[in-house]
């Protein structure tokens, strides 16, 4: 080959694989809000088993008490006990969650907060968050003993006081008064607003901001947040239609996949996606998450991680800051 022909196969080269799309790796962020059923736990870590993904479980700490110590809890302006979310089943299942966050945690995966009741905290003052933090705080640290469950981890109270360090509002309802709190708690992000499509994080003060994305969507790729139950609400109108489930699961893969091409072979700006521990509509978007990461968590320069992973690859410089800061 000619040094002319060399040198324009190298320019073509160039103009189809941009420097900074081979340099700059693709991260995928999946997380779980809620945390409840034993089945979702695990179904989910043989997932990350599989793909090698590492997930962030945004724990509602209510599922740390049974029927027997739900009153434990009391949320801003609530009686005691109550939750827009209920509780753990029983004793037993209380114990099999610790276990499975447990052992989650050991294969690479994040805990981190839901706050406890999943009420709408839009509203809520600074001091109203710091309640709910607080009681989350003290919920996860003690359930063990607060539910009188043996076999308690050795470094569990270690784990929950210093490695709690992200936060996604219920409804993703946010305010002036849940920033101000977070910064004073120390979190280091927060994931609980949206964007127009796939955002860089945005660091304001110690707490970087996460934003669920916009994705387009179905046949006239209207834009949706990239989140599970979104989906089901636009498929079905909230509605169970076990019927059209492999149609659903089709159009939300589809979803997955195109917002994660256009970004792998472009910016690469992370893409995010929000999941719960429900099945709707037959499992359709479970199915679909399924489908997803197996077809893009080994691909060349991806990294499927979670929110702090994410933070400790590329900005480990502030989370060291902001320790001597708060030490």
């Amino acid at each position: 080959m000619s040094f002319l022909l060399r040198l324009v196969a190298s320019v073509l080269l160039l103009l189809a694989f941009p420097a900074h799309a081979v340099q700059r790796p693709q991260y995928v962020i999946v997380s779980f809000d809620g945390a409840s059923f034993i089945e979702q736990w695990e179904r989910s870590r043989e997932l990350g088993k599989r793909t090698g993904a590492r997930f962030t479980y945004f724990l509602s700490c209510v599922y740390l008490l049974s029927p027997e110590t739900r009153d434990v809890y009391r949320g801003p302006g609530t009686a005691a006990g109550r939750s827009n979310v209920g509780n753990g089943a029983s004793k037993e299942d209380v114990r099999r969650r610790l276990m499975q966050i447990w052992q989650a945690r050991g294969e690479g995966h994040e805990i981190a907060s839901h706050g406890c009741g999943h009420f709408d905290g839009g509203e809520w003052s600074v001091s109203d968050w710091k309640q709910e933090f607080g009681q989350f705080s003290t919920i996860l640290r003690n359930a063990w003993k607060i539910n009188e469950i043996d076999g308690e981890p050795k470094g569990w109270h270690r784990f929950a006081d210093s490695e709690i360090v992200g936060f996604r509002a219920p409804y993703l309802s946010t305010g002036p008064g849940l920033f101000a709190a977070l910064d004073e708690e120390g979190f280091r992000y927060d994931a609980s607003t949206v964007s127009r499509g796939p955002a860089a994080p945005a660091a304001k003060g110690f707490v970087t901001h996460f934003s669920l994305p916009l994705i387009p969507e179905g046949p006239k790729e209207k834009r949706i947040i990239a989140m599970d139950y979104n989906l089901y609400v636009r498929h079905s109108g909230g509605l169970e239609r076990p019927s059209q489930t492999q149609a659903f699961e089709d159009r939300a893969y589809n979803a997955f996949e195109a917002a994660f091409e256009k970004e792998y072979a472009g910016e690469r700006t992370p893409l995010q996606i929000g999941f719960h521990f429900t099945l709707m509509n037959d499992g359709a978007y479970w199915r679909a998450l399924e489908r997803f990461a197996e077809a893009v968590c080994a691909k060349p320069a991806v990294r499927c991680v979670s929110y702090r992973q994410y933070l400790d690859e590329t900005a480990p410089a502030s989370a060291a800051l902001r320790g001597s800061v708060d030490g």
